[in-house]
């Protein structure tokens, strides 16, 4: 067969392991070529598009980004209908099959695509964690280990000037990364879009904390982060193709307020795209080549319109539209664990 990849969203380490994983496999069975086309669905509306060989694939195992590249191109914005654009390409390409590695936009197009009689089989990335039908998304892992890297670094420094410093990670509307890197990172309060906060609360786990000795704080907050009462996350006017803002600055209000509460100094570090860069871990290689190695098994076995998750400890497949049902949000027992350690 010939098998179509692509590369869609915010970029991801693992992406590069997905892309080696599924020409290794291709080629162990015999038979099969491969075309990846370029950022995103836009590779595909345009015809833009490069062969995947056993060569072009070597050494990328430990890169970070994609070696596609990506876009947030979406071939139905707008209420236009790119499914006949998409058929052409795969047409004149003689692809078999698509294999789009993406996040909810992404494999939304997919599903959009599969309904229309297009042989699809996606592969869940996201640094978020939010997409549902997999217990985990590669590229988390590595994000919650930059932003921990990031919060052990921030402690010397707080410590050493007596600071508050407030650090605000990605996640969109879930709080996964907040909460993960949070904990590991001894955070003294997290803040997750699941979680509405009171800034009034959080000032007087910090004013505890030094009135016990203790001279400094870090307080985590997701991007999408939002007080109590408040109309929603710090949002940007423009939006993308998909109709997302941009989020980010809730840390810019929270130093603000935090400093004029409690007469503490505050600080504020948002680590932006730092948590999407650089070599992927090894659980994240792992888990991204499992899932190239049985998304080319799912196409062999033609299961079109589904996806490779994982369960527990097993790699599976669930359909597309299961999966893209609602978000994987986070779970409020976790955050429970988290707040035993708050103040």
């Amino acid at each position: 067969m010939r098998l179509g990849l692509l590369t869609g969203g915010g970029d991801c380490p693992g992406l590069n392991a997905v892309i080696r994983a599924v020409v290794r496999r291709g080629l162990a069975a015999g038979g099969n070529s491969f075309v990846g086309f370029r950022a995103g669905w836009a590779g595909v509306l345009d015809d833009d598009a490069n062969e995947l060989t056993l060569a072009s694939t070597t050494g990328i195992l430990p890169r970070g980004g994609t070696i596609l590249g990506t876009s947030r191109t979406n071939p139905f914005a707008g209420g236009a209908d790119g499914t006949a654009a998409v058929a052409r390409t795969l047409q004149a390409r003689e692809v078999d099959a698509l294999v789009p590695i993406g996040g909810e936009d992404t494999l939304g197009v997919a599903l959009r695509l599969h309904e229309q009689g297009i042989p699809v089989v996606g592969v869940p990335k996201t640094i978020d964690n939010d997409l549902g039908g997999t217990d985990v998304t590669f590229g988390f892992q590595t994000a919650v280990q930059i932003a921990t890297d990031a919060i052990d670094r921030l402690h010397t420094t707080a410590e050493s000037h007596n600071r508050v410093i407030v650090v605000e990670v990605m996640g969109r509307e879930a709080g996964w990364i907040a909460t993960y890197s949070g904990m590991a990172g001894g955070a003294d309060a997290i803040l997750v879009p699941e979680r509405p906060f009171d800034v009034d609360e959080v000032c007087e786990r910090i004013r505890r904390r030094h009135l016990t000795g203790r001279t400094f704080s870090i307080v985590v907050a997701a991007e999408g982060a939002v007080p109590r009462g408040g109309d929603g996350p710090r949002a940007s006017e423009q939006v993308d193709a998909f109709g997302h803002a941009r989020l980010g600055g809730i840390a810019v209000e929270l130093e603000h307020q935090i400093e004029e509460r409690t007469g503490y100094e505050t600080r504020m570090t948002i680590l932006g795209h730092v948590q999407r860069g650089g070599t992927p871990t090894a659980y994240d290689r792992v888990l991204a080549t499992r899932f190239g190695v049985a998304a080319v098994d799912a196409v062999a076995e033609e299961a079109f319109g589904e996806m490779v998750a994982l369960h527990a400890t097993e790699i599976e497949r669930v359909p597309l539209a299961d999966a893209l049902a609602q978000s994987k949000l986070l779970d409020p027992r976790l955050y429970e664990t988290a707040e035993v350690f708050f103040g």
